[in-house]
């Protein structure tokens, strides 16, 4: 989907976008393909998808956070929050809604300050809590009948940096950003 001015300005999505001050990301399936390649030594791999990262970045250059909720815990997690500056890490949380609600409190924030990308059932209870709720293009049926926005690309293909791009560009940040880029 390509959001035109228009889009940004009029709609209720750019409404909702324009109030995130925190993305909270699920990993497996948003982050990453969802696939989980385990190593004939007990290791674990995930694959990341760079242009993400970079607008994990660009949302933090914004002055905004980002915070991860998973229901696994694994290091190369740990490793690619650290390489985000994501401080806001959460790991084996089976309960993703009393981990949001915690955040919440850590960062003195209303729920519709907040966005979340999630793809499964396990995210649904924080995806209608949220200011706006997201997922990926191959996220469940429950998910995608469920939320703000569908993301026109999938898991670990970009996903994240389209809802970064809608948030930033909702709040009329974008193309500051962008200004180093086109110099």
């Amino acid at each position: 989907m390509v959001l035109t001015s228009t889009d940004l300005t009029d709609s209720a999505l750019a409404e909702k976008a324009r109030r995130v001050r925190l993305l909270i990301l699920d990993v497996d399936g948003v982050m990453t393909d969802g696939s989980i390649i385990y190593s004939s030594g007990g290791g674990e791999t995930k694959a990341f998808n760079v242009k993400d990262g970079h607008g994990i970045k660009l949302f933090k250059k914004a002055g905004l956070d980002v915070a991860i909720i998973t229901a696994r815990t694994s290091e190369v997690v740990e490793r690619r929050a650290a390489d985000l500056g994501v401080k806001l890490l959460y790991q084996g949380a089976t309960d993703k809604l009393v981990v949001f609600k915690e955040i919440l409190e850590i960062k003195s924030l209303d729920p519709s300050e907040t966005a979340y990308i999630g793809d499964d059932v396990i995210d649904l209870p924080v995806l209608k809590r949220v200011g706006l709720s997201a997922t990926v293009a191959d996220a469940v049926e429950e998910v995608l009948s469920s939320v703000d926005y569908v993301a026109t690309l999938s898991g670990g293909r970009g996903a994240v940096r389209e809802v970064v791009e809608l948030i930033l560009k909702s709040q009329g940040l974008w193309d500051g950003l962008m200004k180093r880029y086109r110099a």
